[in-house]
C-alpha cells in the first residue's frame, strides 16, 4: 500500500473461503513481530495477520482482515469472475498499492478457480514503491496462507520478473506511482485503488493523481471502474474533478460505505445524486485532497455532468 514517494449470478462469484469475523483491529500481542524496513507483521483481534507501517502506524486492511476485504471490496464488487467468463480482449486490472499482494492474488485466485470457464485473459499490473510488505507476507506462510498458492508468482515479482499461468499474467512496476503511470501504456479496465490513506500518503489522493489514472482508463467497450475503501468527501470531490463519475460502494468492516468511480455514469449502481450534492454544499470538507477550496472548485463540482 505504500505507493507514492514520501513528501451477482450463481457461478459468477469467486469461490473464496469465508472469514467468519466481520471486523477487527490490530493487536499488540506480538512480542517480537517480524520486521522488514518500515514494516512489521501484526495479529488482528480475530487472529488474522496483517502488515503495519512502523512510522505512521497504518495497518493494511485493518477492519475485516486482508483476504476478506480483498475479495469483497475489490474482486467480488467488480464482478471479476463474471467478466472473465465473457469472451473479449484481455481484461487489465491496475493494482494501485500492491502491499502484501492480497488484492492482486485475490484476482488471480478468482481466475484460477474458474478453470475452463475463464474465456478472457487477465492481466494484473501492480504498482508499489516498497516490496517489504510482500516479502514479509510470503515469509509468513501460516499467517498469509491465501498467498501460498501464488508464492512462486510473488517471488518472481520480487526478482524483477513477470509471471504467467494459462490465461493470467502478473507484472509489477516498482517506484513512484505517479511517475510510473505516465510511462505505462496499458489501458485499465478495473482499478483497485488501495494505497495508504490521504493522511499518510497524500500525493496519491489529489485531483492531479486521479487525473493521471483517468487518462489510462478505458473509454470504449465496458469502460473502466475504480474501487477504493475511502468514502471521504474530499476523495469523492477529487475523483469528480478528475473526470470520473462517482458512486457509493459496499460497506467494508466498520465503514458503512466505500467509493466506486467510473468513466460512465451507467456503470455505477449507486451514483452520487442531488442529495449528495446538497450535503456537499453544506459540508465543511468541500475541497479535494491537496487543494484549498475556491470558487473554481465549487463551480466545477456543480457543473459536473453527473448532476
Amino acid at each position: 500500500m505504500a505507493v507514492a514517494a514520501r513528501p451477482a449470478k450463481t457461478g459468477g462469484q469467486c469461490p473464496f473461503p469465508t472469514n467468519r469475523e466481520s471486523t477487527m483491529q490490530a493487536s499488540d500481542e506480538d512480542e517480537a513481530p517480524a520486521r522488514d524496513g518500515d514494516f512489521e507483521l501484526v495479529t488482528l483481534r480475530n487472529g488474522s495477520r496483517a502488515v503495519r507501517h512502523r512510522g505512521h502506524g497504518e495497518v493494511m486492511h485493518p477492519s475485516v482482515g486482508p483476504w476478506q476485504e480483498a475479495r469483497a471490496l475489490y474482486v467480488e464488487q467488480a464482478r471479476l469472475a463474471e467478466r472473465l467468463q465473457v469472451e473479449g480482449p484481455p481484461l487489465c486490472v491496475w493494482d494501485v498499492g500492491l502491499g502484501a499482494g492480497t488484492n492482486a492474488v485475490a484476482a488471480l485466485t478468482c481466475a484460477r478457480d474458474l478453470g475452463a470457464r475463464q474465456r478472457r485473459d487477465l492481466e494484473v499490473v501492480s504498482f508499489e514503491i516498497d516490496l517489504a510488505p510482500l516479502r514479509l507476507a510470503l515469509a509468513d506462510a501460516q499467517g498469509f496462507g491465501f498467498l501460498q498458492p501464488f508464492a512462486a508468482a510473488g517471488k518472481a515479482l520480487l526478482d524483477g520478473e513477470c509471471w504467467s499461468e494459462g490465461r493470467s499474467r502478473w507484472r509489477l512496476h516498482l517506484g513512484d506511482a505517479m511517475q510510473l503511470w505516465q510511462r505505462e501504456r496499458a489501458t485499465a479496465d478495473l482499478i483497485f485503488f488501495d494505497p495508504f490513506s490521504p493522511v499518510s500518503n497524500p500525493a496519491l489522493w489529489t485531483p492531479a493523481s486521479f487525473t493521471l489514472l483517468r487518462a489510462h482508463a478505458r473509454e470504449d467497450g465496458d469502460g473502466c471502474t475504480l474501487f477504493t475503501y475511502s468514502a471521504a468527501t474530499p476523495t469523492r470531490v477529487a475523483l469528480l474533478l478528475s473526470g470520473f463519475y462517482v458512486g457509493t460502494g459496499i460497506a467494508s468492516g466498520l465503514k458503512k460505505e466505500t467509493t466506486v468511480a467510473a468513466t460512465r455514469r451507467d456503470l455505477l449502481e449507486l451514483p452520487l445524486d442531488a442529495r449528495w450534492l446538497a450535503r456537499w454544499e453544506r459540508s465543511t470538507a468541500q475541497a479535494p485532497h491537496g487543494l484549498s477550496l475556491c470558487e473554481d472548485i465549487r463551480k466545477a463540482v456543480r457543473a459536473h455532468r453527473q448532476f
